[in-house]
C-alpha cells in the first residue's frame, strides 16, 4: 500500500504501511507510552514464522523507549497510528545482532515484522484522565493567551483610532482659527 520508510537511515528499520490507521487515530506519545500489538515475525532469509501473536490471539504489551523490545520496535512503533499495520524489516543490529536470541532466531538475522498498533495507554499512575485534563488544561491556556492578545490588538487599535480623532479635531481647530483669521481680516 504504503512506499517503504527508512526510518533509521541506514537501512536499518524499514517500514511499509499495509494498512493505514483512521485519520483521527491516536500515536504513542510521552503521555500514551504503553502499547499493545498484534504482530507475526518471520526470518527474512527462509520465510519461516518464529513468534507470533494470531496463533493465540493475544496482545503483546510493553512500553516504548525503556529497551523492553528489540531497537527496531522502539523506533517503528513511535511512527505509528493505532488500527496501522505495517512491516518492519530490521537488520540484525536493530534487532538480537549476533547473539541471535531466543533460540530459533539465528545470529545476524534479519528480520520481519507485521505489527498491528492496537491500542496507546498512558502509563500505570497516570490516568488517562489526568492527561486528559492536563491537555484541556493547556489548551484553555493557550485559548486565555489567543483572547488576551486579542484584546491587546483591540486596545491598540482604539487607542491609535483616538489618536487619530484627536488629531482630526486639532486640525480641524487649526482649520478654523486660519478661516477666522482670513475673514475677519477681509471684513476690515
Amino acid at each position: 500500500m504504503g512506499d517503504t520508510i527508512d526510518l533509521t537511515g541506514d537501512g536499518g528499520v524499514m517500514k511499509t504501511i499495509l494498512r493505514q490507521g483512521k485519520a483521527d487515530a491516536i500515536a504513542p506519545t510521552e503521555d500514551l507510552p504503553l502499547v499493545d500489538v498484534h504482530y507475526e515475525g518471520t526470518l527474512s532469509d527462509t520465510g519461516e514464522v518464529f513468534d507470533t501473536t494470531h496463533e493465540d490471539n493475544s496482545v503483546f504489551s510493553f512500553e516504548l523507549g525503556k529497551g523492553s523490545v528489540i531497537k527496531a520496535w522502539d523506533i517503528a512503533l513511535k511512527t505509528m497510528k493505532v488500527g496501522e499495520v505495517a512491516k518492519i524489516t530490521c537488520k540484525p543490529e536493530y534487532a538480537y545482532g549476533s547473539a541471535g536470541s531466543p533460540p530459533d532466531i539465528p545470529p545476524n538475522a534479519t528480520l520481519i515484522f507485521e505489527v498491528e498498533l492496537i491500542a496507546c495507554r498512558p502509563r500505570k499512575g497516570s490516568s488517562l484522565g489526568s492527561v486528559s485534563e492536563e491537555r484541556a488544561r493547556l489548551e484553555e491556556l493557550k485559548k486565555q493567551r489567543e483572547l488576551a492578545a486579542a484584546a491587546k490588538e483591540e486596545e491598540k487599535k482604539k487607542r491609535e483610532e483616538a489618536k487619530a480623532a484627536a488629531a482630526a479635531r486639532v486640525q480641524a481647530k487649526l482649520d478654523a482659527k486660519k478661516g477666522q483669521g482670513k475673514g475677519k481680516g477681509k471684513g476690515k
